[in-house]
């Protein structure tokens, strides 16, 4: 068996494995534990100081999804700024691949028929940061599974992993736990929506796309009808 299978087949096990654990288990099982324990201890955090109510309220606020595509930005734009013009390219095509990628597969997440609301359309006798802070944020959802912006950063990781570097990746894995950290902080979404739902989207079509010649071919096709940068023109 060569090695794109083993890959293809160990993420597809992978997805499998994890949202098998969280869907057939009764009341999602362990899964729930963590998800309660989770925000429930965020919750306290909100109840106890205003600090927590306004850093977590602007963390959720839409203006704040910037800093995450501006971190993400970033790290491809090192890559980018050096390479030679071919290079460039090459890393413009991957960067529309990947946001047909994150459309796509944030439909599949969505045709996924789970209705999840959020803890805080859950549990009564909370904390709610609507209530509690000044200013316009969010934290509820009336279908929270799966977790959309987790999803959507570990696109990024994958994709950055494997057309840039691992070092790039690991920067998309710390951008993950951060970015992904304050829709669960709040209550708009459970744990699980993020590291169970988000994450087995994730494997499952990453491993189909990336592990089967889909997005090597793809990538071939665009490099050949494109045009170059300068002087490298073909």
């Amino acid at each position: 068996m060569s090695l794109q299978f083993n890959k293809w087949l160990f993420w597809n096990l992978v997805a499998i494995a994890v949202f098998a654990s969280w869907y057939l288990l009764p009341n999602h099982g362990f899964w729930l534990d963590i998800d309660k324990a989770v925000f429930y201890y965020f919750n306290n955090k909100i109840g106890s100081s205003q600090a927590w109510v306004n850093g977590i309220a602007v963390a959720n606020n839409r203006a704040f999804d910037g800093v995450a595509l501006l971190a993400m930005g970033v790290v491809y734009y090192s890559y980018y700024r050096g390479a030679t013009a071919e290079r460039k390219r090459q890393l413009l095509i991957v960067g529309f691949m990947m946001l047909l990628t994150a459309v796509g597969l944030n439909q599949l997440g969505r045709a996924i028929p789970i209705e999840r609301p959020s803890p805080t359309l859950t549990f009564e006798n909370i904390y709610r940061l609507t209530e509690l802070a000044s200013f316009k944020t969010k934290d509820s959802s009336g279908d929270s599974f799966p977790g959309d912006h987790g999803l959507m950063l570990m696109i990024f990781t994958a994709f950055v992993w494997r057309f840039l570097s691992w070092k790039a990746g690991l920067w998309g894995c710390v951008f993950v736990v951060i970015f992904s950290a304050p829709r669960f902080m709040a209550g708009a979404h459970w744990w699980t929506d993020i590291y169970v739902g988000g994450f087995a989207v994730a494997c499952f079509g990453m491993a189909w796309l990336m592990h089967t010649g889909v997005y090597d071919a793809l990538l071939a096709w665009l490099d050949r009808r494109l045009p170059c940068f300068g002087s490298s023109s073909r």
